[in-house]
């Protein structure tokens, strides 16, 4: 039954992402944070039916440490499931990501309408650049920024580096940092077909301050919490 349910869920998954990203080029108009609001009813799809065919739930713990204002999210990567239940736990949001995503046909095409950061990863400096400048203009826009430091998916129970990106753009706008952690990579694991019945921990850790602060800072303070909350789930 799981690897009916896994095929299944596959095939839905990815019939209704090709028909919404069609739909979603309608949303253009827009603004940006309207604009995410809308598009992320797909996302609360995608969670429901987690939910009810796959049998993958959630809880999350210290939704009390979210301010009222955007703030950029550092978050442990562990599988595509925090890609789309963050769109239904956390305010409108946009995530950085690679810019060959949007060459894929429907699905780059929707991916394009959520105002996402599109870097070049291997461009060094200049990604930072971009991730600085498109971040500014997604946080002033009214938009959180989720940024995944270790910039692939990580194995439940093993640690990526942490790249400078996310703590470089709250060094640089001010603008506070949310550590979070999660185990999604239990129950949804990295690059598999096969999807296990279970509850996700999204974990959100205190509000870190970036005024007047070094980038390296931020980010040792935010991998210190994620790290330390990890080893706990």
């Amino acid at each position: 039954m799981t690897v009916l349910r896994s095929m299944l869920f596959g095939l839905i998954q990815a019939g209704t992402a090709v028909v919404f990203s069609l739909l979603s080029l309608l949303t253009f108009p827009l603004a940006p944070v309207p604009r995410n609001r809308l598009l992320a009813a797909w996302a609360r799809f995608m969670v429901w039916l987690g939910q009810a065919l796959l049998g993958i739930g959630y809880r999350v713990e210290g939704m009390e440490h979210l301010p009222a204002g955007p703030v950029i999210l550092l978050a442990k990567h562990q599988s595509a499931w925090e890609t789309i239940a963050f769109q239904v736990i956390f305010p409108p949001l946009c995530f950085v990501l690679k810019k060959e995503l949007l060459r894929i046909p429907f699905f780059g095409w929707g991916l394009a309408m959520t105002s996402p950061i599109a870097i070049d990863r291997a461009a060094g400096r200049e990604a930072l650049r971009e991730i600085e400048e498109q971040g500014r203009k997604r946080l002033q826009d009214g938009l959180w920024v989720v940024i995944f430091p270790e910039g692939t998916r990580i194995e439940p129970g093993e640690r990526g580096k942490y790249n400078i990106g996310g703590a470089w753009l709250a060094a640089k706008t001010g603008v506070p940092v949310v550590p979070v952690a999660h185990n999604a990579g239990r129950v949804w694991p990295k690059n598999a077909l096969l999807k296990r019945p279970g509850e996700v921990t999204v974990s959100i850790g205190p509000v870190i301050a970036t005024q007047g602060r070094k980038a390296n800072e931020i980010n040792a303070e935010a991998e210190a919490w994620i790290e330390t909350r990890m080893a706990g789930m």
